[in-house]
């Protein structure tokens, strides 16, 4: 989900996350608009990141209403209405967003709310949003400064040619986002070990975060899966970017880049001494239908999906931890939509893990009685007017499991398991 929210906008949301603090002297020539609050944030970016401005970017005002424009822009730039379609039409199948949910309308309302700020990468400008407190500006500076100092070692335009593989992007929006925040609080609160010398550690700014978020309408409105995805670069992000510095001290976070959520969650799968690269999977064309949109939903997404539909974090987190790759598609079958998602697993435990867990999904969303799939390694329901399939087999060496939900009338089976290759790292 991601792909289309901050992932697609260049890293177009700032959070509310703290007031800066201190006052540093003037070790910079800028000139522009908050030319004092630039002035005092450069010095202390570079000492707390380690690098150096090769040049200050430049800053203009934007009001609501160009923000507007500019994420409209965005959208039509990064996804076409096709393309949207379908991954309102997947998240819809999977129960994440609601059937009367018009994604595009929502996202555009969500995310002007949310903006104060942006750095686009392909103008070089940092954009602020007029009307906003002066604590909100100066942060907003403060982090979209970051990511105008990541644009001059990383181009953050690259992370656009991931379409199509939706978890190493958010993935990538993570690293980025992630970067930027801890920088930002680091260097207005004193240092890279600030969170040790907060009351509640780590924890309590990842609550603040959510608490401030919450305080936004729009956002408040908004399905766990979006807010989820607003949040997860800025919040697991900065957890990764700080365990970076302390595994991988004075080195970038962009080499290696993080290829998946599953090593943003788990940054030793990264940044080990054996890293664990998921398995990218290949899908042929489907049976008994039409290709309407196909991408992949990482670990993070299959842990929301897994929480949406049975409210259990723990329980969700420890049936997702296993993941190792995954693709979906949506096909248009005789009778409508239908959706076909193989999963790739570490071992074959693990693979049972999240069979099982899918079980009780069933269970829940559908209302179908326990076991009353079958027993076998394939278990079938009719339910609510679908047909409902989950197999667990190994494929090329690998432990899978294949989840379906067609209508009633159609036939599942809409993966040619023939034509699916793994690659493994």
């Amino acid at each position: 989900m991601q792909a289309i929210t901050t992932a697609r906008l260049g890293g177009a949301l700032a959070l509310s996350l703290i007031a800066i603090t201190g006052c540093v002297g003037d070790k910079t020539g800028y000139e522009g608009p908050f030319r004092a609050e630039v002035r005092r944030a450069i010095p202390r970016i570079e000492a707390s990141s380690g690098l150096t401005f090769k040049a200050t970017p430049k800053l203009e005002l934007r009001d609501r209403d160009q923000v507007r424009e500019f994420l409209e822009r965005a959208f039509q730039e990064q996804i076409t209405p096709l393309e949207l379609a379908g991954v309102e039409r997947a998240y819809k199948l999977f129960g994440m967003i609601p059937d009367s949910l018009e994604l595009r309308s929502f996202l555009l309302d969500l995310l002007t709310e949310q903006v104060a700020g942006y750095y686009d990468p392909s103008t070089k400008v940092l954009y602020i949003v007029e009307g906003a407190s002066p604590e909100m500006t100066g942060v907003t500076i403060d982090h979209e400064l970051v990511h105008a100092l990541q644009d001059q070692y990383f181009p953050l335009d690259s992370t656009k040619a991931l379409k199509g593989d939706n978890d190493r992007q958010v993935a990538a929006s993570a690293v980025i986002e992630g970067h930027a925040t801890y920088e930002q609080m680091s260097q207005a609160l004193g240092g890279s070990d600030f969170s040790m010398r907060l009351p509640g550690g780590w924890d309590a700014v990842r609550e603040m975060i959510r608490e401030g978020q919450a305080g936004m309408p729009k956002f408040a409105a908004a399905p766990v899966l979006l807010q989820e995805t607003l949040l997860f670069p800025y919040l697991s992000g900065a957890e990764y970017a700080r365990q970076f510095k302390r595994l991988r001290p004075g080195q970038s976070p962009f080499e290696p880049l993080a290829q998946s959520t599953e090593q943003i969650l788990h940054p030793e799968k990264l940044l080990g001494d054996t890293p664990d690269h998921p398995t990218r999977v290949t899908l042929g064309a489907p049976r008994g239908g039409s290709l309407i949109h196909e991408d992949n939903l990482g670990e993070f997404e299959t842990r929301l999906f897994l929480y949406e539909h049975s409210k259990d974090v723990g329980g969700s987190a420890a049936a997702a931890a296993g993941w190792d790759g995954d693709r979906y598609q949506v096909v248009q079958t005789s009778q409508g939509p239908g959706i076909a998602w193989l999963s790739v697993w570490d071992d074959a435990v693990e693979a049972a893990e999240f069979r099982d867990r899918m079980e009780r999904m069933v269970e829940r969303r559908y209302g179908a009685a326990p076991r009353s799939g079958g027993t076998g390694e394939t278990r079938r329901w009719r339910a609510r007017g679908r047909s409902l399939a989950l197999q667990m087999l190994s494929l090329s060496g690998r432990s899978v499991v294949v989840w379906e939900d067609v209508p009633s009338g159609a036939a599942t089976g809409l993966l040619n398991l023939a034509a699916v290759t793994l690659q493994e790292p």
